[in-house]
Order: structure tokens, then C-alpha cells, then sequence
């Protein structure tokens, strides 16, 4: 698995949670890297991206103000910083490869895929 993702688990309201999401190939560095997301039987949808140098993001507004993409290329990692969690943000977190060094929301845009990683917040 090219795209690991790890740091998922059972939270409490109010929580928080971090994620990351290793490149085990070293091939991301320039790449823009998303976070994604898919409750039991919704479609999947953007979470976060961030660009290849991290000095840009972008949030869906439903994340605004409460979580936190980063990266270190150094170590082949971005992170999710998920703080103030509710029952809504309970699902599979995936993070994903974009094809361009500036990531965006569109599925359409990523090319490689992490495994998941499941969030369960607890009211």
C-alpha cells in the first residue's frame, strides 16, 4: 500500500483526533494530498487539501475552523488535526494523492489512494 493512513478511533464529542497518512514510495513530495471522508451510506467527500510546499489549503465548510491539514515532506507525511468532533464527522478517512501539486476538492483529481482509516465519534 502506497498511501497509509493511520490515527483513527473512538472519540468522544468534542474530541480530538489525529491523522496521518505516510507515502511508504516517497512519491508525493510534489504532489497536493487530500483528505477525504465516507459515512455508511453516503458518497465519499472532501475533507481537506493541502498544496506540495503546504502553503496552501483548502476546507469544506463543514471542517472550517476545527481541523488542520499539514505536511512534512521530510518524513513523507501530512497530517489532519481534527479538533471539536461531533457524530457527523464519524467515517472512513482516506487520504489521497492528487495528479497536481496543487491539491482541490475534486475526486476526479487524485490518483492514488490510502486504505482508510475509521473515525468513530461517540454522542
Amino acid at each position: 500500500v502506497q498511501l497509509q493512513a493511520s490515527g483513527g478511533g473512538l472519540v468522544q464529542t468534542g474530541g480530538s483526533l489525529r491523522l496521518s497518512c505516510v507515502d511508504s514510495r516517497r512519491t508525493f513530495t510534489n504532489n497536493g494530498v487530500g483528505w477525504f471522508r465516507q459515512a455508511p451510506g453516503k458518497e465519499r467527500e472532501f475533507v481537506a487539501t493541502i498544496s506540495w510546499r503546504g502553503d496552501r489549503t483548502h476546507y469544506a465548510d463543514s471542517v472550517k475552523g476545527r481541523f488542520t491539514i499539514s505536511r512534512d515532506n521530510a518524513k513523507n507525511t501530512v497530517y489532519l488535526q481534527m479538533n471539536s468532533l461531533n457524530p457527523e464527522d464519524t467515517a472512513v478517512y482516506y487520504c489521497a494523492k492528487s495528479r497536481y501539486a496543487v491539491g482541490s476538492s475534486e475526486l476526479s483529481h487524485y490518483v492514488t489512494w490510502g486504505q482508510g482509516t475509521l473515525v468513530t465519534v461517540s454522542s
